[in-house]
């Protein structure tokens, strides 16, 4: 038994997800799970089939990602997930995929717009489109630069990582998080179903209008808010 049991075995389950929920082709996108006790992660290593994982293959690492156990490389993206639970400590999880609608947004460089109440029983805000990464931090240290833009899209426009747990990144793709690992890859399928319905809206209506701010208030507020009734 190893003291990262846990973790690696919930790193293991929801990267495991990604594939069943369409959200990965071959070995693209990684889920970590975090031990803030223990100041390390457990992440998917780097170009590994999903049907070749087992939960002992997670490789630990720590919030300056540098490996701590595991005989295999951790995902390229790593550094990205070290940067951002070093300095976001209420998240649980973090997941970074390909999935095609989402990337599709990412690479047109928009923020999706907040067209429906799906959108809403999510976010009150358009999910935000941080800008492209310029050539300075993309000729350093890529990964670890690729954290700070995510969180310097959320300073400057003044977004809480809290509230909002998903962003895409310019020209690149989403990622996603949550207090668990299992809630930050739900919030990747929802992104992806949210990315979807909104490039459908706007081939359909290419001038379709936001969704009114009475109904954002209304079906957010109806899961999320202090007198909230969705559910048991």
């Amino acid at each position: 038994m190893s003291k990262y049991d846990a973790i690696q075995q919930a790193a293991y389950d929801a990267n495991m997800q990604l594939p069943k929920l369409g959200l990965v082709l071959f070995t693209f996108g990684n889920v970590s799970a975090v031990d803030r006790t223990e100041g390390v992660f457990a992440i998917k290593p780097s170009g590994v089939p999903y049907e070749e994982l087992t939960p002992g293959k997670m490789v630990i690492v720590d919030f300056d990602g540098k490996v701590v156990e595991g005989g295999l490389r951790p995902s390229s993206d790593t550094k990205t997930h070290a940067v951002l639970y070093k300095h976001w400590e209420h998240i649980g999880g973090i997941v970074h995929t390909h999935s095609t609608y989402a990337t599709a947004w990412a690479q047109a460089q928009r923020d999706i717009p907040i067209f429906g109440t799906t959108h809403a029983d999510h976010l009150t805000v358009d999910v935000p489109c941080a800008p492209p990464m310029d050539d300075i931090m993309i000729q350093g240290d890529y990964e670890h630069e690729t954290g700070f833009q995510i969180m310097h899209c959320f300073e400057e426009r003044g977004l809480s990582y809290q509230e909002v747990e998903m962003i895409l990144v310019g020209n690149h793709a989403p990622f996603t998080w949550g207090k668990t690992p299992a809630k930050a890859v739900y919030n990747s399928a929802v992104l992806e179903a949210v990315a979807q319905m909104a490039q459908l809206t706007e081939s359909i209506n290419p001038k379709a209008p936001r969704l009114q701010d009475s109904l954002i208030k209304k079906h957010f507020e109806r899961k999320h808010g202090p007198n909230s009734y969705y559910g048991q």
